[in-house]
């Protein structure tokens, strides 16, 4: 049988779904490869892949998708891996940077930068000084491994999935796994079992990361993290996509 093409996120974020596919017979049935965000859905885009873990954003961009899996990156609150972080305000900031590795943060960002906070900040893409800029009126959007330990060094730090739902009330998806192509339920169910495991696995999972002393990995992967596919989070997914239209 031909393999089923996947691509996943690469941040500690998607470790759990990695140790279960790495760790239940569905392995032998993919070939899987990890990617930044922004890589991984630009290859489902481009049909290199079947399957992605990919920025719900990217969605926009498919003529056909399909929400396959139980699972997905969420969470319900702060989620202490998705920021702005700011020598200022957030309403005092001149200038954005947003994240080269990211599609759906930087989109979440653009929302509540309309619809939240009603400001209207320059907002620049690949700057050269990103994340080190010394102006003090300007902020920038990061995601996943690299804010680890990050909060205590800026004065202002905005979690994007928390500021999420004191505007909504919902929770966010960042990502989910997503086809550009009908898939047999067979494989999708086969798949479900396999991101169960790794999420019931998660204790033995931690055993295996390094540990850090500015970051509770532990937290993050247990609580802060919420895996589940619900309606709330499907609710707001598509509530996500129409703010996106309407930037």
């Amino acid at each position: 049988m031909k393999k089923i093409r996947i691509s996943a996120v690469s941040y500690t974020n998607t470790k759990p779904f990695i140790y279960g596919i790495q760790h239940t017979p569905v392995i032998d049935q993919i070939d899987l490869s990890l990617d930044i965000p922004a890589d991984c859905a630009q290859k489902l885009i481009d049909n290199k892949v079947d399957i992605g873990l990919i920025p719900v954003a990217a969605a926009l961009n498919l003529p056909e998708w399909h929400i396959l899996s139980d699972y997905c990156i969420g969470a319900n609150g702060a989620v202490n891996s998705v920021f702005i972080f700011s020598n200022c305000d957030i309403h005092e900031v001149k200038t954005v940077q947003l994240d080269p590795q990211s599609r759906s943060s930087n989109n979440l960002a653009r929302v509540l930068i309309k619809n939240f906070w009603k400001v209207e900040p320059q907002l620049v893409v690949n700057a050269a000084d990103y994340a080190q800029s010394s102006d003090p009126q300007t902020a920038f959007v990061q995601i996943g491994d690299r804010t680890f330990g990050k909060k205590q060094h800026f004065k202002y730090v905005y979690d994007l999935a928390e500021e999420w739902q004191k505007m909504t009330g919902l929770p966010f998806m960042f990502a989910a796994w997503i086809s550009n192509k009908p898939i047999p339920q067979e494989f999708v169910d086969e798949f479900n079992v396999s991101l169960k495991f790794g999420l019931e696995h998660r204790p033995e999972l931690l055993k295996e990361l390094p540990k850090r002393d500015d970051f509770d990995l532990d937290d993050y992967l247990m609580h802060k993290l919420d895996f589940n596919l619900t309606e709330d989070k499907k609710e707001a997914l598509y509530l996500f996509l129409d703010y996106i239209k309407a930037l």
